[in-house]
């Protein structure tokens, strides 16, 4: 049986990962998750992270970021679900922890920051807030 939450199980691998101070994790490949491991990395939220090619699937290795033995990452919140989407319009656009964190959108144009899309003028689908 398929998996029914992707996004929340990279969230939750991540998540679980820096709360036991794991240096890296290992996470099943797809546009999505590429795309948002690398607005996590492009953010600062994460060291690095690199794509283990496989024949069947491929592999997301993603290097965690600690700043004195804590992990950067202290707060992972999937927001649109599979049973409930969440769309926000330009206007609308979370600010998360007044600028600390980013909110990730799926627009039209792509996965993005809250800033990006605020600054290129999208809404779209608030896929999941870190901070």
């Amino acid at each position: 049986m398929g998996m029914t939450d992707p996004i929340a199980d990279l969230l939750t691998r991540i998540r679980n990962a820096s709360a036991v101070g794991h240096d890296k994790v290992h996470i099943p490949a797809s546009n999505m998750k590429l795309r948002i491991v690398n607005l996590l990395h492009e953010e600062g939220f994460i060291r690095n992270f690199k794509v283990l090619r496989d024949e069947k699937q491929d592999v997301i290795c993603v290097y965690l970021k600690y700043r004195d033995d804590s992990p950067v990452i202290t707060h992972l919140e999937r927001v649109s679900k599979p049973g409930r989407r969440m769309y926000v319009k330009t206007k609308n656009l979370p600010r998360v922890r007044n600028g600390l964190g980013i909110a990730i959108i799926s627009t039209s144009r792509g996965v993005m920051t809250d800033h990006q899309a605020r600054s290129l003028g999208l809404g779209g689908e608030h896929v999941c807030s870190v901070w």
